[in-house]
């Protein structure tokens, strides 16, 4: 099927210890002491107060200590139990203690910045799946990047336990982990000597509205349908436990929401990195508010503030077409870009040149992750690194052609390979054709004899686009398009 990931029914072994239930997964008295969150060979979020939480007797007073600090905490009258620790410098290891009515001793603690990623399959897919996969397992010796994978998870109401567990980034723990995280968390590391913690909570072919919570789809009227129909499932469970089987239902509203990000929430984070949108294809233009209203969700339940947010933009993939046109990718990728812009703090990786037509999973992990990671070193490290290929800033019409701008030139405008191609041209009615195309110093000047009243330009605008414009650092201009005319999945 077209650009549908079939992973969500490959992994659904995957699901571990996870209890698909409508209500919470535990009684207070079956809480664990200390969250399944923190455990030896973790990473602490360095220069806040890092939250640390578990459950215990209301009123009972618990203590956290490390690299000698401590903080105390006072169990609620649900049993949970929070302390706020630090502020902490990078480094460690550290011994971390809680002690309470029990007491518990991690080693091997390192305090850094911890990175959430998540997404569907191709944040998921994992190293061992991925290009040179042998020759990057065997390399993967990084004791002070630290990997953290959220179990898969349904649930119709938001959990309070994570399934999972921290390991020291070494060949034996990394081949089972997302690629994409992985290279993101190695660049970062070894550029800046950080010690890096990466939470991965993915699950494949997934929408997003899957994972964003009930509270925030609520103010989309297009979802209150998907909302419905979770609470009637609530009655049905609540009635009848063994009625439904939510286990092969991933892609319910705020279901992975519930199952793998609130069981993580408030654990102390950088930031986030993500990959997602081809479930989402065929509703393009609703992804332009359902993804900023995802991220603007996460950001107010964290409590951080805006951390920072980095996209990775669909991969070129399927048949390249002959003739320019409307194309559902091309409006997704616009969605993901249009975001970027919109919200502060975030950013885009450009992967149109990287995909592989006859496969909606390519090899080439790597390219991502270093992409998404240049975003958090200029952003976020204050290293002077180009992190952006030119991206459409103006267009002016001069005499029969249109000049374009760019932002993030990088040195220069090139066409990789020879002849600049990706370019199409349009007067009023609409109708694109392929342009010539020169490069002119800083901007790019597009044309056609068949179009001598030009209006409009699109660049890469397909799902897998033939196009070559990148900037001297190596980096690829962004889709785009100067016109706003209804696209194909835009309500009519």
């Amino acid at each position: 099927m077209k650009g549908v990931d079939m992973r969500v029914k490959t992994r659904v072994a995957g699901l571990g210890a996870c209890l698909l239930l409508a209500r919470p997964a535990f009684g207070q008295d079956m809480k664990p002491f200390l969250s399944p969150m923190f455990g030896s060979h973790m990473v602490l979020q360095r220069g806040i107060k890092a939250p640390v939480w578990g459950w215990a007797a209301p009123g009972t007073t618990v203590t956290v200590a490390i690299a000698g600090k401590s903080a105390d905490a006072v169990a609620g009258a649900d049993g949970r139990w929070l302390a706020r620790i630090g502020p902490l410098k990078a480094g460690g290891p550290h011994t971390l203690t809680v002690n309470g009515p029990k007491s518990v001793t991690l080693d091997d603690v390192l305090v850094g910045d911890v990175w959430v990623a998540s997404g569907q399959s191709n944040m998921e897919m994992t190293v061992a799946e991925s290009r040179d996969a042998a020759k990057e397992i065997a390399a993967a010796n990084y004791p002070r990047l630290r990997l953290y994978k959220v179990n898969r998870c349904v649930a119709l109401e938001p959990q309070d336990i994570p399934v999972g567990h921290w390991d020291e980034c070494a060949p034996s723990t990394v081949s089972a982990f997302s690629a994409i995280a992985y290279y993101f968390g190695r660049e970062v590391h070894t550029r800046t000597d950080i010690p890096i913690g990466l939470v991965e909570t993915c699950w494949g072919g997934t929408v997003a509205e899957a994972w964003t919570s009930a509270e925030a789809l609520a103010q989309i009227p297009d979802f209150a349908p998907a909302l419905a129909k979770n609470r009637m499932l609530k009655r049905q469970l609540s009635s009848n436990p063994k009625s439904v089987d939510l286990s092969d239902q991933p892609n319910l509203a705020t279901v992975l929401f519930n199952g793998m990000v609130a069981p993580v929430i408030p654990f102390g984070i950088k930031g986030a990195i993500w990959y997602q949108g081809s479930s989402n294809a065929a509703r393009a233009y609703q992804y332009r508010t359902l993804l900023p209203t995802m991220i603007n969700d996460w950001r107010a339940r964290w409590g951080v503030g805006d951390f920072p947010f980095y996209i990775g933009q669909l991969y070129n993939y399927m048949a390249q077409k002959p003739e320019p046109g409307d194309d559902e990718w091309a409006e997704l990728r616009e969605a993901q870009s249009m975001t970027a812009k919109a919200l502060p703090h975030s950013g885009i990786a450009v992967a149109i040149d990287i995909g592989e037509t006859e496969t909606i999973h390519p090899l080439n992990k790597q390219d991502l992750g270093r992409r998404l990671a240049l975003n958090a070193l200029a952003k976020d490290y204050g290293k002077k690194v180009e992190y952006s290929g030119p991206d459409y800033q103006s267009m002016k019409v001069e005499s029969g052609k249109i000049r374009l701008t760019f932002t993030h030139i990088g040195g220069g405008l090139v066409a990789k390979g020879g002849k600049l191609t990706g370019f199409a041209i349009a007067g009023v009615d609409r109708k694109f054709v392929w342009a010539d195309v020169v490069i002119d110093g800083e901007s790019v000047v597009v044309s056609s004899s068949g179009v001598p009243e030009p209006v409009a330009v699109r660049y890469a605008w397909a799902s897998n686009p033939v196009c070559n414009l990148y900037n001297k650092g190596g980096l690829p201009a962004s889709p785009f398009r100067t016109d706003d005319w209804p696209g194909i999945t835009q309500p009519k």
